[in-house]
């Protein structure tokens, strides 16, 4: 059963059948779910591996395999199955439909997400510029690229990242944006207290870097966040993270730096002060797009 007609993103799991053992369990569940989708994600890898005589990373490094496009793709396999892993939980322990975790009309909607998708592109392709163009004026830069791969290597690294980028940052979404503060709005009528503790999360899912990337994180995150309960789903945000990641893999790619194990949680001040005019024009414009193309926040009453 859906939640009723008029309620807000972070409500959705108010359809009167969940009851407090009930949501207990259904965090729970998705934390169970999530672990076994990454056990047995790497353990799968790494028996294939044996069985193909793929190369190991070395004892010393990070990763299961020598090569970092192939070790790339298996932690974002892993990360992608946390979406099941919350559309499962939601829907066995919520006793609700699985698509309402996507917006409050139960499902993407894919229009919208295709209007988010170019917003995004235009967005972060200027800021990914605004950041090199510092760079290269900044005296001293350290930024040095790798080996840049051959054309046949790169065009294989681009189509095997930018097939699975998309399923893991909407994983990713679908957790820190969608479940957790849904699982909130059972217990709070507020939202503010399940963004600001899924923003929290997210930004230490990402390791511990440098002040200026967990700082940077905690600030996307709630500007994302946000954006979430303003237009009723999650495709705004999927297409932000989604545009974010499939830049910096591409240009790691392009770069030879696919091996380079650094996160956003590692990003410099630098990116921090770009982040705190594109992170709000990205929300704030979403938000105008939403309202003038009639994005629904709330719950609609089907039967009116």
């Amino acid at each position: 059963m859906a939640a009723p007609p008029g309620a807000a993103y972070h409500e959705q799991g108010r359809n009167g059948r969940q009851r407090t053992a009930a949501r207990v369990g259904e965090f729970f569940l998705v934390l169970a779910l999530m672990v076994a989708a990454m056990v047995v994600t790497f353990a799968g890898s790494a028996v294939l591996g044996a069985v193909l005589g793929l190369e190991s990373a070395a004892a010393d490094g990070d990763g299961f395999f020598a090569d970092p496009l192939l070790d790339n793709a298996v932690m974002l396999v892993a990360l992608a199955l946390w979406t099941p892993a919350v559309l499962i939980a939601v829907r066995v322990c919520g006793g609700r439909p699985a698509g309402t975790v996507a917006s409050v009309v139960g499902r993407i909607r894919w229009g919208w997400l295709g209007w988010c998708f170019g917003l995004a592109a235009a967005v972060f392709v200027v800021q990914n510029l605004v950041l090199m163009a510092w760079s290269l004026l900044q005296d001293g830069s350290e930024a040095v690229p790798g080996t840049v791969p051959g054309w046949p290597e790169l065009a294989l690294s681009l189509v095997v990242l930018w097939a699975l980028v998309p399923f893991q940052a909407a994983a990713e979404e679908f957790v820190f944006r969608g479940w957790l503060p849904q699982l909130f709005g059972g217990f709070l009528r507020s939202p503010w207290p399940g963004v600001a503790v899924a923003s929290l999360l997210f930004a230490l899912a990402h390791g511990f870097g440098q002040l200026s990337g967990f700082l940077l994180l905690c600030y996307s995150a709630a500007w994302w966040g946000w954006l979430t309960i303003r237009t009723g789903g999650l495709e705004a945000v999927i297409a932000a993270h989604t545009v974010n990641n499939l830049i910096a893999f591409s240009l790691a790619a392009v770069f030879g730096e696919l091996a380079d194990q650094s996160t956003a949680a590692d990003a410099p001040w630098e990116a921090l002060a770009a982040e705190f005019v594109f992170a709000p024009v990205f929300c704030l414009i979403a938000a105008r797009l939403a309202d003038r193309r009639g994005v629904t926040a709330r719950t609609p009453n089907l039967t009116a």
